[in-house]
């Protein structure tokens, strides 16, 4: 494996894309050379640690003149299979953040490019890199299979206005879907079942699904954006898995430390700071992919992204509603 940094550019530069900047500009593993987003006046508040990074509006032109050999996407979800397309056709490597596109068909359209591509094609599930699960899946791995896994993602009521159109289903309960992919080791399950609630306007707030396989396991999931303010801006989550003769939880958000003054502050909440926790740990991962030096892990490969997409149609058949935007 090559020890020179990988060079790297991201296209959108909004919330999450900013953060994939300001992680990445504090990992030696990487050297951050493009920052392109086609929006009016997004890099008008570029924070003082990312100004010297050279910035388009033209993905195209960056490809050509920014050097990157490795991209991160983090863009709208409607846009993500034209531009991973055109970087995987330029032989670049790609890091896409969840999900692949709105909805299995446009997914399955990148197929043909993936398969002949000469770069990689890596998702963006950055739970797989969370400590705490981390050592849920060693557990797994040292002590076998599980009987059930109980997975709950509740985030606030305001999560509905934040982000307008969204569901409990594709934007929080999918991080636990391909965390118990990679914990079934890929398994598909035999059987899919889900629920819905929603709001006296009609939005959905609530989201409850079932997996079953063969061996007769199951994993129950709840998601919905109904925490009041008292509870903390990222809600909560936990994961409880059930072996023969064992048990094991985890409480990842909130992270061990809480504070309170007049409200509860959670000021360690989801694992991701600038430079550390699983956000970084995904970015070494992707470096490591990209320099030929680690495979896509289970769960974050372009077969998995389709999977869980294709288990997220049957659960939203289910509950009579396509919630794309």
């Amino acid at each position: 494996m090559s020890s020179d940094k990988v060079k790297l550019g991201i296209v959108g530069f909004g919330n999450f894309g900013r953060l994939h900047a300001e992680t990445a500009a504090q990992l030696a593993e990487v050297e951050l050379v493009a920052l392109v987003d086609s929006r009016e006046g997004c890099f008008s508040k570029i924070g003082d640690d990312l100004t010297e990074i050279p910035q388009w509006t033209d993905l195209d032109v960056a490809i050509d003149a920014s050097g990157a050999d490795a991209w991160i996407v983090s863009t709208s979800t409607n846009s993500h299979v034209a531009l991973t397309k055109a970087l995987l056709e330029a032989g670049k490597s790609v890091l896409l953040e969840k999900p692949i596109a709105g909805d299995l068909m446009t997914a399955e359209l990148l197929r043909p490019v993936v398969e002949a591509a000469s770069g990689t094609l890596m998702l963006g599930h950055v739970v797989l890199f969370n400590s705490e699960f981390r050592r849920l899946q060693d557990e797994v791995a040292r002590r076998g299979s599980v009987d059930y896994i109980d997975c709950v993602r509740h985030r606030p009521a305001t999560t509905m206005a934040a982000f307008p159109g969204e569901n409990p289903f594709h934007l929080t309960m999918v991080h636990d879907l391909y965390s118990v992919l990679a914990l079934k080791q890929g398994e598909e399950p035999v059987e899919i079942t889900a629920q819905s609630g929603q709001t006296a306007s009609g939005e959905s707030d609530l989201a409850l699904a079932q997996l079953r396989w063969k061996d007769g396991s199951m994993a129950r999931f709840a998601a919905s954006f109904k925490t009041p303010a008292g509870m903390g801006g990222d809600g909560f989550d936990r994961m409880e898995v059930f072996g023969s003769g064992w048990a094991a939880r985890i409480s990842p958000n909130p992270r061990p430390i809480e504070l309170w003054d007049d409200a509860a502050c959670w000021p360690a909440t989801l694992e991701i700071a600038a430079g550390t926790g699983m956000l970084a740990e995904q970015l070494r991962c992707f470096s490591r992919v990209v320099r030929g030096g680690e495979e896509i892990p289970l769960g974050a490969r372009y077969e998995d992204g389709i999977r869980i997409q294709g288990w997220l149609e049957k659960m939203i058949d289910q509950v009579g509603g396509s919630f794309q935007d």
